[in-house]
């Protein structure tokens, strides 16, 4: 078997695994397999094709790696509102119980509302910043 197919091969195992697994990284390598069968059509010798696939499969890890590092990460599902469309609406709470929770009727239903660690509890507009089962986390407009 030519070093090419064998090449193209080695990269199409690798997808493939990615694909099985789910892990991003395997299509990087992937990139560099890929790298090392081009380096092979050009008739490069089998010392400079290793040294392609691991240059760029590796370059190509540490560009994603550096890049998911810069860019901050979602918030968890309970407070994100791509996620929940409840996060971020506008709630009034006119009664606090003293443990520092309340009721209030919202889309229709009743909600338990509590406020975030520390914060004082007063009537008047909240903005729903979590969601935790049927209990809404409000902070205060």
């Amino acid at each position: 078997m030519a070093q090419t197919s064998i090449w193209w091969v080695l990269a199409g195992a690798v997808i493939a695994l990615e694909l099985l697994t789910g892990t991003f990284y395997l299509l990087m390598l992937s990139l560099g397999l890929v790298g090392a069968a081009i380096a092979a059509h050009l008739g490069t010798s089998m010392a400079v094709q290793l040294l392609v696939a691991a240059g760029v499969g590796g370059g190509f890890v540490l560009g994603w790696r550096c890049y998911k590092q810069r860019t901050p990460s979602a918030p968890p599902a309970s407070a994100n509102r791509d996620v929940n469309l409840d996060v971020g609406e506008t709630v009034q709470v006119d009664n606090w119980r003293p443990d520092g929770t309340g009721s209030i009727k919202y889309r229709g239903t009743h909600w338990d509302v509590a406020l975030p660690a520390g914060a004082t509890p007063t009537a008047g507009a909240h903005r729903i910043v979590e969601v935790i089962g049927s209990r809404l986390i409000v902070h205060k407009l």
